[in-house]
């Protein structure tokens, strides 16, 4: 794509949102690249907010965040419907619960299928496939810790924000047919993440945007997966990562190098933000 960005538009930006696996972070080294964080760190030097915009849960964050030398000026987790900074800044939206039983009803029936359930500060497995195991494996160091538990005992007593079933698009759309208030967003093959319907990427940067009084228009956004296609359709700038899937890049003003050829720098250079 040749999208260009004017030098006034450039100076404008005032905010940077990042997906974590497979744009900031590599699924081949599974660490962030040197040129990556120096890019973050110069972004601030120029008085721009940097932000994650990622579909893990807050206590999914840190695994990465330990690995990354730079203080982020907020975190949109779990698909924009859990967004909090370090003042005390904090939104979010759980899934509704009629659809919440409906979910597990409809997993009930289909005993076979691996879900995992999302809470702010616990996430958890209804069992372990080998599917699951498969795809934490692509994670490498940065897939977090495992739990297994017990959907029927813990919903009751905890708010739960998303559920990822391990289903394929068919099934996807039977389900979140019986759901009224609920839709998926998938950024991999392999699992859906069921979000609240009004919810998704673009919801959690309008929270911040409103919340630091900057416009979607002073918004650049990196991302790599079929969840961050609507994140880089609603940013003033939307930048797709040349690993990305073909839906996130039909859906970018620009598709850079891969994570793994120094694509954030890049694309960062090339509008001249930096």
């Amino acid at each position: 794509m040749t999208f260009q960005l004017s030098s006034e538009a450039a100076a404008r930006m005032k905010a940077a949102f990042f997906d974590i696996d497979g744009t900031l972070t590599s699924f081949v080294t599974h660490i962030v690249p040197q040129s990556t964080i120096d890019a973050l760190h110069a972004l601030q030097h120029r008085g721009i907010r940097v932000f994650i915009c990622s579909g893990r849960a807050p206590s999914h964050m840190q695994v990465v965040l330990d690995t990354i030398p730079v203080h982020f000026d907020g975190i949109v987790a779990l698909n924009g419907q859990y967004c909090f900074d370090d003042s005390g800044y904090h939104e979010s939206e759980s899934l509704d619960p009629d659809d919440i039983r409906t979910i597990v009803s409809w997993l009930d029936a289909h005993p076979d299928v691996v879900a995992n359930f999302c809470e702010r500060d616990y996430v958890y497995f209804n069992q372990i496939t080998d599917t699951m195991r498969d795809t934490w494996r692509q994670l490498g160091k940065t897939a977090p810790k495992v739990f297994v538990d017990d959907p029927h005992v813990r919903i009751p007593q905890h708010v739960t924000y998303q559920i990822s079933p391990y289903i394929t698009p068919e099934a996807e759309r039977e389900l979140t047919a019986l759901c009224r208030h609920t839709t998926g967003v998938r950024w991999h093959p392999s699992f859906t993440d069921l979000i609240p319907a009004d919810g998704g990427k673009p919801r959690g940067i309008q929270r911040f945007c409103d919340h630091y009084g900057f416009t979607r228009e002073q918004t650049i956004a990196f991302g790599d997966g079929g969840n961050d296609a609507t994140m880089l359709a609603y940013a003033g700038l939307g930048v797709a990562m040349g690993n990305a899937t073909d839906d996130a890049k039909q859906a970018a003003d620009y598709v850079t190098d891969d994570v793994d050829h120094d694509g954030i720098l890049h694309a960062l250079q090339h509008f001249g933000i930096l």
